[in-house]
């Protein structure tokens, strides 16, 4: 299958925009025990939720919003150490379980926040582009990335690390924890959000890119 996929920017973002929502705020507020947080005002959540989290010792406050984001994933035991990990180290880009990267990146914006940068500072990549298929293709995670990987150097790390497969019939699974979200935004346009341990604007030595897809590469 015939593309052509073309840079339009690129830019390093901090804060990802819609993942925490209103009801996580309240239920947050409710375990960092705040009183009466149904009523708080929606445009008042975020203030008050990092206010309560800054009342408690931070890796006590990162074990409360770890455990109620991942305790279906992790163990008592591995939240423990993590939220002592968190305060210390990238855990966003380090973590060995790479389908964690985007939820941790969110826990530690969040404390990040609400202790004023008393945990590392971790950055995404905001990433629009535009992709045009000759013929009729399902547009996902895993064909965007295989497409937008013709634009990388081969110094970047997403090809140091995964170049044979994005190359190959075998399966991109890993597709949907590089991309966090996939955003169309028109015809041909899509917003692209990840992790600049992914792509960030050195890693980009073209703006744009005409190629061919397999078919064994598209079908999974």
């Amino acid at each position: 299958m015939n593309f052509q996929i073309k840079l339009r920017k690129i830019k390093s973002i901090s804060k990802i925009e819609g993942y925490w929502s209103k009801e996580d705020y309240i239920k947050l507020l409710e375990l960092f025990e705040f009183p009466d947080a149904k009523s708080i005002a929606e445009n008042e959540l975020i203030e008050m939720l990092s206010l309560a989290i800054s009342d408690y010792d931070p890796a006590e406050a990162a074990a409360i919003v770890l455990d109620y984001k991942l305790s279906d994933i992790l163990k008592p035991g591995q939240i423990k150490n993590l939220a002592h990990e968190i305060l210390q180290d990238k855990v966003a880009e380090e973590y060995p379980d790479i389908s964690l990267h985007y939820p941790l990146f969110n826990i530690n914006q969040l404390l990040h926040d609400a202790y004023n940068g008393k945990f590392p500072r971790t950055i995404a990549s905001q990433i629009d582009i535009e992709l045009f298929f000759k013929d009729k293709v399902v547009i996902n995670k895993e064909v965007v990335l295989r497409c937008i990987s013709d634009l990388l150097s081969d110094r970047s790390l997403l090809k140091r690390l995964f170049d044979e497969k994005l190359d190959s019939d075998q399966e991109l699974s890993d597709a949907h924890n590089i991309i966090w979200e996939l955003i169309p935004n028109g015809e041909h346009q899509y917003q692209i959000i990840s992790s600049d341990y992914w792509m960030n604007n050195e890693d980009f030595e073209k703006d744009e890119f005409s190629g061919v897809l397999r078919q064994d590469e598209i079908n999974h």
